[in-house]
């Protein structure tokens, strides 16, 4: 069993073809919580770093697993360049289940964020050629039940990154709002975000407080409505993976 987080699809994709490489099931980690994974021998978490550490949803969603002891567990860590604690993380959450984890590797795709600093995530599809044969390593490790640890240990840089004075201004500066001017209410950003944060009402879509920076609803919505920093998002700009749609990423 597979389980992940994903904003834009890089995600999904590659816990996909993990999964067909493994001969495993993929499944959204929220949808995993009271789920029998008693008979599951090899159990797997994809993820991407989120300002130095995983979205914070996934190690409180992974706590509130029932997991066996004797599976196989490994992390797979989709980012723009480093891990940062992304995957201490969530090893020290299963740590305190008694669960040893058995592999952790990193694989860099486009940088979904990129788009909040005025770049453009596509520009980064070189990625997928250059670290393919990383990818391969990676499924055939994974297919095998590899042991071995990469970007496994603390980053005290990280630790830094993500103190709550210098998350909360990355976070503030890329914290999606919805232009009114521009939205529609069709409800698509509401339907991709991952975490339930967007509501409608009176046909216009509004933001909660429990984003985590996904930028999913930046990145899907039809409309250019959803922005970062008040700046306009320009479809050009928008990105998701190419081997995901947006009904993948509405679970349909």
């Amino acid at each position: 069993m597979i389980l992940y987080f994903s904003g834009t699809g890089n995600s999904l994709a590659i816990a996909r073809l993990i999964a067909e490489r493994a001969g495993e099931q993929v499944t959204p980690l929220r949808e995993a919580i009271g789920a029998d994974l008693s008979d599951e021998k090899r159990i797997g978490f994809v993820y991407p770093c989120y300002n130095g550490d995983s979205p914070k949803i996934v190690p409180k969603l992974v706590a509130q697993l029932a997991l066996p002891m004797e599976a196989y567990y490994f992390i797979v860590i989709p980012c723009g360049a480093l891990t940062g604690n992304s995957i201490w993380t969530v090893k020290k959450v299963l740590k305190k289940k008694g669960i040893r984890l058995n592999y952790c590797n990193k694989i860099r795709v486009p940088d979904n964020s990129a788009l909040g600093f005025g770049r453009n995530p596509n520009d980064q599809l070189w990625k997928f050629q250059k670290y393919a044969s990383r990818l391969e390593q990676i499924k055939n490790d994974i297919a095998a039940n590899v042991n071995v640890h990469h970007w496994g240990s603390p980053d005290p840089l990280a630790a830094v990154q993500t103190l709550r004075v210098f998350d909360n201004a990355i976070f503030k500066a890329l914290r999606p709002k919805v232009n009114a001017e521009k939205c529609v209410g069709c409800g698509i950003c509401a339907k991709v975000c991952p975490v339930g944060n967007i509501s409608l009402t009176e046909n216009h879509a509004h933001c909660g407080n429990k984003c985590e920076s996904c930028l999913a609803c930046v990145h899907f919505c039809p409309h250019q409505a959803v922005e970062l920093g008040g700046k306009p998002t320009f479809k050009e700009r928008q990105y998701h993976h190419p081997e995901v749609e947006m009904k993948d990423m509405m679970g349909e």
